[in-house]
């Protein structure tokens, strides 16, 4: 199949040696910085980008990338349900999700949904070409502290009901509760999310009843609680 120009001005994504690149993430300055550092590596051309899912779904239609940069924090639906439709609709695209979101709780998450590797924003300068390499090479890549408890997770089985609820949790209801553990409120997480405050609130609803909380409160109580626990 013959591919789209690019949609920047990147004269290496015409190269056929050059492996080409779309980065999704709704900060400009950040696709920016993350493209000056991806051609560093000659091998690599950053050849489209978006702001969202449903941009994101164009421009890979149209440029057919050999790799998808991925945020999980995205307006409208989020990385993971991107993910999924990526998978979809284009099974053989490698994808590598880079997020300020916490690895140990969102890698899992993306790994099932298809992802092929995750990388935390905050250690993108040091990790994200490797990153790209293994995937390139056909393996999943982690931090090495994420790799060592997710062989640890799946080593011995959490007693822990708590740890369990929250796993029933949504992509964005777990979102969601993360954000309000560190002190957030409904209207900063909405801006945060891309969401109405209303959405944020019946995701707040949700996350009451599968996790058996009887008022918003009790639901805050829990976030702070199960963030501290998690920060130990």
């Amino acid at each position: 199949m013959k591919r789209a120009r690019s949609t920047n001005q990147n004269p290496k994504c015409d190269s056929p040696g050059a492996k080409r690149i779309v980065i999704v993430d709704d900060h400009p300055l950040f696709r920016k910085g993350l493209e000056q550092l991806i051609h560093s590596d000659g091998a690599f051309a950053v050849c489209g980008e978006a702001g969202s899912a449903a941009e994101a779904m164009e421009v890979i239609r149209k440029l057919h990338p050999d790799l998808a940069i991925v945020d999980l924090s995205l307006p409208g639906a989020n990385g993971i349900e991107l993910i999924k439709n990526i998978r979809a609709e284009f099974p053989k695209l490698p994808i590598l999700v880079l997020s300020m979101h916490d690895e140990s709780l969102y890698a899992l998450r993306a790994l099932r949904a298809g992802a092929a590797g995750y990388v935390m924003k905050h250690e993108a300068m040091a990790n994200v070409i490797q990153a790209i390499h293994e995937v390139f090479s056909g393996r999943p890549y982690l931090s090495p502290a994420m790799a060592a408890q997710v062989i640890t997770k799946f080593a011995k089985t959490s007693s822990e009901g708590e740890s369990d609820a929250v796993e029933r949790l949504s992509d964005r209801e777990l979102e969601i509760l993360e954000l309000i553990g560190k002190g957030d409120d409904v209207h900063h997480i909405a801006k945060l999310l891309h969401l109405s405050p209303k959405t944020v609130e019946t995701h707040r609803a949700h996350i009451k009843e599968k996790l058996g909380l009887k008022n918003a409160r009790e639901v805050a109580r829990f976030a702070l609680q199960w963030t501290e626990a998690r920060s130990v």
